[in-house]
């Protein structure tokens, strides 16, 4: 096998993966709406109760529906990472993805390849979510827009990883959308999604370390800092190791000896 051969395999995965994308439409729709509707309206009643004026990390006001624009991007991600890898589950089911990782090119690489394809259609969708927060005057940055793509690359493989490392471990379609319920919303509301930590370790210090160890606080405040053109070293080193993480557990859940899907019964190669 040549460098050829890999490149190809990347291009025609990520080529499926975004025809895919553009014929459900739905989940396009679904990708903006969901978003918008906490920035538009969730908003309005979370900066009433708040009541605060977000200064760190920006030494600056932020009005609140600008500080939770990082959040939302990143929840965008989360949702794209759990339907990348419930595609999965699909394509276990109808037996094509059998044929994909019985390809001579390592299991690994075709699992990246895959998880590359997602992070890609998350990133069309997040920058189409921030074009749409343009016309109700949210902006950040005109550099910022540039400065969060690599965040906006880990932070989506991260999350990713955590998709498909879930559907390694499930066998059947109809399992998976309840453990993405479990997985996302304690990720979510745990977290610096909706409220600055200092705020949160005024109200609950058993909450406060929750939010501190959880990778979704630590890709959200990853993506806040690069959006204002500040690098966030820790937030960064915390979301890389669990990248590693989910991405080698995920990695050994598809090996057909080994793995979670050898053990329930999944396609062995």
């Amino acid at each position: 096998m040549t460098w050829v051969h890999y490149l190809r395999c990347l291009r025609g995965i990520i080529i499926r993966e975004s025809r895919r994308f553009l014929h459900q439409r739905e989940r396009f729709i679904a990708a903006l709406v969901r978003p918008l509707v906490w920035l538009l309206i969730f908003a309005v009643g979370f900066r009433s109760v708040l009541g605060v004026s977000i200064v760190p990390p920006y030494e600056t006001y932020i009005p609140y529906e600008v500080y939770i624009t990082p959040g939302l991007i990143a929840m965008i991600q989360l949702f794209n990472g759990m339907q990348s890898s419930l595609s999965l589950v699909y394509d276990r089911e109808m037996g094509s993805m059998k044929t994909l990782l019985v390809s001579p090119l390592p299991r690994w690489y075709l699992l990246s390849c895959k998880l590359l394809a997602g992070v890609a259609v998350s990133i069309l969708q997040v920058y189409a979510f921030l074009v749409f927060a343009a016309f109700f005057d949210i902006v950040a940055p005109l550099a910022g827009y540039l400065y969060i793509l690599p965040a906006l690359v880990l932070s989506g493989l991260m999350l990713g990883s955590l998709g498909m490392l879930l559907s390694s471990a499930i066998k059947q379609l109809e399992n998976f959308a309840g453990v993405m319920n479990f997985v996302i919303f304690p990720m979510f509301f745990a977290s610096s999604t909706l409220y600055p930590l200092w705020k949160v370790k005024e109200s609950s210090l058993i909450l406060y370390y929750i939010c501190t160890y959880n990778p979704f606080t630590h890709a959200v405040e990853m993506i806040r800092f690069a959006l204002y053109g500040q690098l966030n070293a820790y937030s960064i080193v915390y979301v890389l190791v669990f990248l590693a993480l989910f991405l080698g557990l995920a990695i050994y859940g598809y090996d057909p000896s080994r793995g979670f899907v050898a053990r329930k019964g999944g396609p062995a190669a």
